[in-house]
């Protein structure tokens, strides 16, 4: 990858950031040097952050990745609220000039100049603690429509999103292993981008998942992040841990309760990531052929990485898919925009007579920060509908 463009960018628009809030800051000498030399740092460490691997080895290169990302994440708050200054401003400069003298805009601009990089530090902290925490569990029913009574409160608990990578590693993950076991779920699903770096640099830190339990065991489906960080070894080593990868394939799943009840079992399906044909044509992701074979009466779940698998999924009849990918948007304003690459963002929606559960992530991927989109462990319950 070209860094060129990327550290020209970047620049500029940090210069940006200065030329807007610096003048503001004139009553503050110190202010103004502690904003230029802050923003100078940040926008030489940023892409060697992104370059770290390449620049440095271990342990430096994951210092260096922290570094980075901490600060790509007050960038971009700040970069926003600056953003947001420059509108406002230009809003009551406006209304200024069709009724002159009414508004102190020396003033204006001084406070909002001041108040960005507070606002900026306080939200980025504050998305730090969010990221760095546990994810807290999310209690979702879920109505089936003619659900036998055996799979009456059947349960799920989903992880999603996790990115094992750089700033997560093995004591994280131990947190959210402990928390769902204390779920005493039927199944456990992991719904893909579990990972950010290959096997040989990562495999420790994956091994909690060993100790996942439930009554039906532990699926994982690959996310777009799998690929980059060769598929093919991670399906092996996540088997060699004990779970089950599905790839456009199916289990079935009958509790002791359905002895003697018609249809009373649950058909477990799993795609492929939506994207995978492109890293393998082989992995293209296929709803109907994960379905095929399965009983016809049947309580029929898809587990696929991105909720834009959901139209094939109606389509091939499932009843309900789980998803994430989004991260909820992972933070403000960029919840925003995830609508415009993915049907839904986050939770419970319909689409036909396809439910479609869009985990917000259990971890974060870049950034660690969270704010407005907090990370989640549900545990998704079947009732009749």
């Amino acid at each position: 990858m070209n860094f060129l463009p990327l550290v020209l960018v970047t620049a500029l628009l940090h210069v940006y950031i200065g030329a807007r809030l610096v003048p503001g800051l004139e009553a503050y000498p110190m202010g103004q040097w502690l904003l230029m030399a802050g923003l100078a740092v940040s926008a030489l460490v940023m892409p060697l952050g992104l370059m770290a691997g390449r620049v440095a080895r271990q342990p430096w290169a994951d210092v260096l990745t922290w570094a980075g990302l901490l600060f790509m994440g007050l960038f971009s708050s700040m970069l926003v609220l600056t953003l947001a200054r420059d509108a406002a401003l230009l809003a009551l400069w406006l209304a200024d000039a069709a009724a002159p003298g009414h508004l102190p805009m020396a003033q204006l601009r001084t406070v909002s100049a001041e108040a960005v990089p507070l606002l900026g530090g306080l939200i980025t902290l504050l998305g730090f603690l969010n990221a760095r925490r546990t994810a807290a569990v999310v209690n979702v029913d879920v109505p089936i429509q003619g659900l036998p009574a055996a799979l009456h409160g059947f349960t799920v608990a989903q992880i999603s999103d996790v990115h094992v990578g750089p700033t997560i590693k093995q004591q994280y993950l131990r947190r959210i292993v402990d928390k769902v076991n204390a779920l005493d779920a039927d199944v456990v699903a992991i719904t893909g981008d579990l990972v950010d770096g290959k096997v040989s640099e990562l495999a420790a830190h994956v091994a909690p998942l060993a100790d996942l339990t439930s009554r039906h065991g532990t699926y994982f489906v690959t996310g777009n992040h799998e690929y980059y960080s060769g598929a093919h070894a991670w399906i092996d080593e996540l088997r060699r841990l004990g779970l089950t990868v599905l790839l456009n394939q199916h289990v079935v799943i009958r509790p002791p309760a359905a002895a003697g009840e018609a249809g009373a079992h649950l058909v477990l399906a799993g795609v492929t990531d939506y994207s995978a044909g492109h890293f393998d044509p082989a992995h293209r992701s296929d709803p109907e052929a994960a379905l095929r074979g399965a009983p016809q009466e049947a309580v029929r779940v898809l587990l696929a990485h991105q909720p834009r698998s959901a139209a094939a999924a109606a389509k091939a009849g499932f009843d309900l898919q789980l998803s994430g990918h989004t991260h909820g948007g992972q933070f403000y304003p960029w919840n925003l925009f995830v609508r415009f690459q993915q049907p839904f963002t986050a939770g419970l929606h319909k689409l036909q007579n396809l439910w479609v559960y869009t985990s917000r992530g259990t971890g974060y991927w870049g950034p660690p920060k969270r704010f407005g989109a907090p990370s989640e462990i549900t545990f998704l319950r079947l009732v009749a509908g």
